[in-house]
């Protein structure tokens, strides 16, 4: 089965040889998407601003590859202060509540770049 590929504007993308998002089949696999700002900006010191980056990265490599919001069955969470999680969880269920997946917020040390609060992974199946 072939693989289809979305690229995004994250320079790690190519320096590290990955695809933001990959769509097998009906599946759709979104990379760790950090809130990676457009060319130009900064990166939002507030958590849900950043999640809401996040989302909306991830929802443009979702629709790339014919799929969307509702279709996502799962979500992944990582952030660096535990103090943010409600902030982050808020946006998150603005975003999939209505698909309401499996989700997990995790705490790690530490983001790729420090001023990352947030980083999430997506995976949908499209109907």
């Amino acid at each position: 089965m072939e693989a289809s590929r979305h690229r995004g504007i994250s320079p790690y993308e190519p320096a590290y040889g990955f695809s933001r998002a990959i769509r097998v089949g009906n599946i759709v696999h979104v990379a760790g998407t950090a809130p990676v700002p457009p060319p130009g900006s900064a990166v939002a010191a507030d958590a849900g601003a950043q999640m809401q980056r996040c989302v909306d990265i991830a929802r443009e490599a979702l629709e790339a590859l014919g799929s969307s919001i509702e279709d996502v069955v799962r979500t992944r969470m990582f952030i660096v202060d535990p103090a943010d999680a409600d902030d982050i969880g808020r946006v998150h269920g603005e975003a999939f509540g209505a698909s309401a997946p499996a989700a997990t917020m995790v705490v790690v040390s530490a983001l790729l770049d420090p001023a990352w609060k947030v980083e999430i992974e997506v995976e949908a199946i499209v109907r």
